[in-house]
């Protein structure tokens, strides 16, 4: 079965639910026998942020309200995060604009069997547990480099605007299916699960939606 996770590498629920999808699925494969092939695609929650490199706390005070309202935000993916063994630290996160991220990681996609997996969870740790700035470029190759991507050509890609047509148009079609809950996972182009689910409930997800496809798939 083909999976597509929407997603964003600056955005804490976007972690916690595709590593919980990903384990529910290599689960799933261990217990049924039919692998489930994962693709990342983006949905920028904010495609005009900027990259200014200011504290993310101090952003998200100004959005909603104050620290108060930012501590509890906090609290919960922190706690979230904590149950599937990721240790978030959101006090030394930034604020960075992630479409250069996702062009890197749309090339990632093309260029080797497993690679954007690899690099999307490095962005994540850079990003949320780091404190490293995922829209600098010598970060983004970096990062390229270390999943064993071709540094020269990431740190050419970077330097255009190689992808970001691409990019734009992930988003846009996550938009126009009304995505708002990330991570977003649709199975075989039909089935859906919106917002993070816990891993149990990814993994009877999976065999319901695994039973309805094979009754629906030619003999």
């Amino acid at each position: 079965m083909k999976a597509t996770v929407f997603c964003d590498v600056t955005d804490p629920w976007s972690y916690v639910g595709a590593t919980r999808f990903e384990r529910a699925a290599g689960m799933f494969t261990i217990l049924v026998g039919e692998p489930v092939e994962v693709a990342f695609r983006a949905r920028l929650l904010d495609p005009d942020a900027p990259s200014s490199g200011r504290p993310l706390r101090e952003v998200q005070a100004e959005r909603l309200g104050g620290e108060d309202k930012v501590d509890l935000v906090d609290a919960q993916v922190t706690a979230a995060a904590r149950i599937s063994g990721i240790e978030l630290n959101l006090v030394e996160a930034v604020e960075a604009n992630s479409l250069d991220a996702w062009r890197l990681l749309t090339w990632a996609d093309e260029a080797a069997p497993g690679a954007q997996r690899e690099l999307i969870h490095q962005l994540w740790r850079a990003h949320f547990l780091e404190g490293a700035d995922v829209a600098d470029p010598l970060v983004l190759a970096s990062r390229a480099a270390l999943v064993g991507l071709e540094l020269e050509t990431a740190d050419a890609l970077l330097a255009s605007e190689e992808y970001a047509d691409a990019v734009r148009t992930q988003d846009e079609t996550a938009r126009s299916l009304g995505i708002t809950q990330l991570p977003y996972v649709v199975v075989e182009h039909r089935w859906t699960l919106a917002g993070p689910q816990s891993q149990d409930d990814y993994v009877q997800a999976l065999h319901q939606i695994h039973q309805e496809w094979r009754s629906d798939s030619p003999s």
